[in-house]
């Protein structure tokens, strides 16, 4: 049980990390099928609090990404503009969220 605890420790740290992860939810998600799409929306929702509907909206829009989704719900960037500022943020999503005009 300790070493599985420290893996999981190491683990989190280690997606903290490289950005694949934004107020501990996993965003790096590849919303697959029907089952990974209505965990996307969740994680949208409880990324952002936008409604189910704006969630299923901006991944339609972003082709199922999530954290260009969550980009895109939070600073109210469109598409074009919110992958630039991630591209820009080198894929961390709370920088661009930081530095994208308000």
């Amino acid at each position: 049980t300790a070493q599985k605890l420290v893996l999981n420790m190491l683990t989190t740290a280690s997606m903290v990390r490289i950005g694949k992860s934004y107020q501990n939810l996993m965003v790096d998600l590849n919303a697959s099928n029907e089952k990974l799409l209505a965990r996307a929306v969740l994680i949208v929702i409880e990324a952002t609090g936008c409604t189910a509907e704006a969630a299923e909206a901006a991944l339609e829009a972003t082709g199922n990404d999530v954290k260009l989704a969550i980009l895109v719900v939070a600073t109210g960037l469109d598409v074009a503009a919110a992958r630039a500022a991630l591209a820009a943020a080198g894929g961390f999503l709370r920088r661009a969220i930081e530095s994208a005009p308000r």
